[in-house]
């Protein structure tokens, strides 16, 4: 995929403030388009070594206009953004500054940026169904590759549990509205199994970890790096990971309101997030070691998370967003989701347009 030059972008960008009255489609459209650079990174340093918070610390009290306010999860390329300090630089320059925000997975992250305490993060391919139907103004703004290794089901090592089919009955944790929820949801279909057939039982990692390990449940839908630190831990087995099964890939998102009033910001943070994505995927044991006192994870573990990792960044092309649309059919039909809703309003690039980009 060829680099779009930053005139092409500008010109875009113009075009957009000229024209503030367009539909939220057309928005995310131009967007999509002008965002979905691939990313990529020349060198990274860590920049910021205080420990992640692990609870949320919205910017209250803080202008609004000169703070860019990022959820991330606990690994990711938006964790070592937040490592780096990079991103602070730029931003300082500008008068502005960031208040990071770590959540424990992507369907609390997206419900911060509903209620408004948000203009960016990154979560896994199921979150959004859930927050779109809950009416979050969220805008996809690019994509990773598929990460099929990076999340898996999870059985105790002396479990008799070999296949997905041994599940019928089984209590299977995971959090619930996760990019593991429609891995489970699929898995049994392709086992011949409904999704009724198992009893859900809906526990954030944490938790879910310590449940698994008493045998308060059968099996663990788990993502990294959960998955690789429950493997080195307990030595679990894998029951299946996503391959051939679900893509698992991972979605920025910004709010609708942050990228039409500071496209700029949003443009800075995204050339942030392609250098560090090009430097993790050459450095991992690097990677590793930056993250781990951050997040409280043995570098081993972390290790073994970045060599499995998908690195780069991809369009929002309409095939993704049909992917994304029979995800958000299937969980209406499974009333997973209140209503049905429509992907491709929040995220649309035409076949025209996606020819600049390969």
């Amino acid at each position: 995929m060829k680099q779009i030059k930053l005139t092409w972008f500008q010109v875009k960008l113009r075009q957009f403030q000229s024209l503030k009255q367009r539909s939220v489609k057309t928005f995310a459209l131009l967007f999509a388009v002008g965002f979905s650079l691939n990313f990529a990174i020349s060198a990274c340093s860590l920049g910021n070594s205080a420990t992640f918070a692990s609870m949320p610390s919205f910017s209250i009290g803080q202008d609004p206009n000169k703070v860019v306010r990022i959820g991330h999860q606990k690994f990711g390329s938006m964790s070592l953004l937040r490592a780096k300090g990079d991103l602070e630089k730029r931003l300082n320059s500008m008068g502005l500054s960031v208040r990071w925000n770590q959540f424990p997975a992507g369907p609390q992250l997206l419900e911060a940026l509903n209620a408004g305490q948000l203009d960016l993060g990154h979560t896994g391919e199921t979150p959004p169904i859930s927050a779109q139907a809950a009416g979050a103004p969220l805008l996809y703004v690019a994509t990773s590759p598929p990460n099929p290794k990076g999340e898996a089901i999870l059985v105790p090592k002396d479990s008799p549990i070999r296949n997905i089919a041994d599940l019928k009955g089984k209590k299977v944790a995971m959090n619930k509205g996760s990019n593991v929820h429609y891995l489970v949801v699929k898995a049994l279909e392709k086992a011949k199994l409904n999704y009724t057939d198992i009893e859900p039982v809906f526990i954030p990692p944490a938790d879910a970890r310590a449940a698994f390990e008493k045998k308060e449940v059968d099996a663990w839908a788990i993502w990294d790096p959960y998955f690789a630190s429950a493997e080195q831990a307990t030595g679990a087995r894998i029951l299946t990971d996503a391959t051939d099964i679900v893509d698992n890939r991972e979605y920025i998102f910004a709010s609708q309101s942050f990228a039409k009033q500071h496209p700029d910001r949003l443009k800075i943070v995204l050339e942030e997030v392609k250098k560090i994505d090009r430097w993790a995927k050459e450095k991992p044991r690097e990677v590793a070691e930056i993250l781990s006192p951050l997040i409280g994870i043995d570098a081993n573990v972390l290790e073994k998370v970045a060599k499995r990792r998908a690195y780069g960044v991809e369009p929002i092309t309409e095939e993704i967003v049909a992917y994304q649309q029979k995800l958000a059919d299937t969980f209406h039909r499974l009333k997973l989701v209140p209503k049905k809703i429509d992907v491709g309003k929040v995220a649309l690039v035409s076949q025209q347009e996606n020819k600049q980009l390969n």
